[in-house]
């Protein structure tokens, strides 16, 4: 059976009403999906800056077992 590899995104926004939010950490099969789902809770944001959180080797180990 394969697993699909799922990513953590970090995303820096700006809400609607002006305020930002640092470090959201959202998972998602790519930057895409992650960003549909922080718009899902976020709507009408303005994202800053987003960045890819790699999943380290022993937590791809611990996760597969």
């Amino acid at each position: 059976m394969t697993q699909a590899i799922i990513t953590k995104y970090g995303f820096r926004i700006r809400t609607r009403s002006g305020l930002i939010v640092d470090n959201l950490l959202i998972h998602g099969k790519d930057e895409a999906d992650a960003e549909r789902k922080l718009r899902q809770m976020y709507q009408h944001c303005s994202i800053l800056e987003c960045t890819v959180r790699k999943p380290r080797k022993n937590a791809e180990f611990a996760a597969a077992g």
